[in-house]
């Protein structure tokens, strides 16, 4: 027994030992990871150009100092917030390549001294530093023209019924837990509920720095596998819903759209919008008959109201089409493979738990996270692959 108990033991420190060592960064692995990571602080470098972010912050403090510069509030607004978006911009390119910097310079001193404590305090932190520096190369992928506009989002169940109905609420769930993690605010604009469960619409503005640029990725048809709850035999079913993203476009951005082109109706608005807008025909469907493009909304109880926000949700719809085809021509793609119809992500819940984007290739295992709101890494993974299929061309 006591030999036995002894083997036991060995075998047990041994396969801990065995655990350790394929979980432990060394001093090769960090030095390699390093050298990753100055070389995206040199191309992320190239890009911000900090000192002229310093030289323009420079010129936006001495602009402050004149008397004249807040007699125009809106021309002094749009300042002051490309000041903010410079000053955020630059402060996380310091604190990345500081850590880089510092962890380097530590790394050499500590390896020099054999002062394994130092060194192991640095693998423990390896991850954290690599964070900092993809979050900056994030940021610096977020600078499309309207990468920093407000999200319009539209969700729209397919074929199925229910099934794709309930799909759809979880999708709109997933998004509104996503904003609340980033502090957004979030406007419905129209919601139309299942006749059992889910919703048969969906459209809502999400309004927070870079929404659009972190949710334009989210366009295109996302496709779930699970034991349906609504089948009584217990059966898998797969469901796909549609999910739409436009920035939210300024006033001053000129789309010319005819009369004779929309088809516009009204109904009365029905779920959670309030009472009071059952009672007439304030809610207004906007059909622009060239594209088949439709919006709708009835968050307001006065019907122009409503009209001019599904305007400005139909020109932001029209705008990122029109972005879509150009960039579709830049890649040689025939205009009819152009839309919002191509499959981007598959969720699966049963058999086994995964969800993999099909443009970055990644999986994730962390499924109730994601359908959360935990959507960053996901997010970024698919910022970065497209980044990169752009630089390859």
């Amino acid at each position: 027994m006591i030999f036995t108990a002894n083997l036991l033991g060995i075998i047990a420190a041994r396969y801990i030992a065995i655990i350790a060592k394929d979980t432990r960064v060394d001093s090769y692995e960090f030095s390699e990871l390093m050298k990753k990571l100055q070389t995206k602080i040199e191309n992320i470098r190239n890009i911000v150009k900090p000192d002229e972010i310093r030289k323009r912050l420079a010129e936006i403090a001495e602009m402050e100092m004149k008397e004249d510069f807040w007699s125009d509030a809106k021309r002094a607004g749009e300042i002051q917030k490309e000041k903010n978006r410079l000053e955020r911009l630059l402060k996380k390119y310091e604190e990345a390549e500081s850590a880089v910097t510092d962890a380097m310079e530590l790394f050499e001193m500590a390896t020099e001294e054999k002062d394994e404590e130092t060194l192991q305090t640095l693998f423990d932190e390896a991850p954290e530093i690599e964070d900092r520096v993809n979050k900056v190369e994030v940021e610096v992928m977020l600078s499309g023209p309207h990468d920093a506009n407000n999200a319009i989002v539209s969700i729209h169940p397919g074929a199925g019924g229910t099934e794709s109905q309930d799909w759809a609420s979880i999708l709109y769930r997933m998004y509104l837990r996503w904003a609340e993690r980033h502090g957004f605010k979030v406007e419905t604009l129209d919601y139309q509920p299942g006749e059992e469960a889910g919703i048969k619409d969906v459209s809502f503005i999400i309004k927070g720095e870079n929404a659009y640029g972190y949710l334009k990725v989210e366009n295109g048809i996302h496709r779930l596998v699970r034991i349906s709850p609504f089948d009584s035999n217990a059966r898998r079913h797969t469901s796909f819903t549609s999910v739409m993203v436009s920035p939210e476009i300024d006033d001053d951005i000129d789309i010319e759209i005819e009369d004779k082109d929309l088809r516009i109706d009204t109904y009365r608005a029905s779920g959670a919008g309030g009472q009071h807008v059952n009672k007439t025909e304030s809610a207004i469907r906007i059909t622009h008959i060239p594209t088949g493009i439709v919006v709708q909304c009835q968050n307001d109880r006065s019907q122009h109201k409503n009209k001019a926000t599904a305007m400005k949700m139909l020109k932001s719809r029209l705008y990122e089409l029109e972005l879509e085809k150009k960039k579709a021509e830049a890649d040689g793609v025939e205009k009819s493979d152009i839309g919002w119809g191509h499959q981007i992500r598959s969720y699966v819940l049963a058999p086994y738990q995964q969800v993999k984007d099909l443009r970055s290739g990644q999986a994730f295992s962390n499924v109730d996270a994601i359908l959360d709101g935990d959507l960053d890494k996901l997010i970024e993974g698919v910022l970065v692959a497209e980044a990169e299929k752009e630089s390859g061309n």
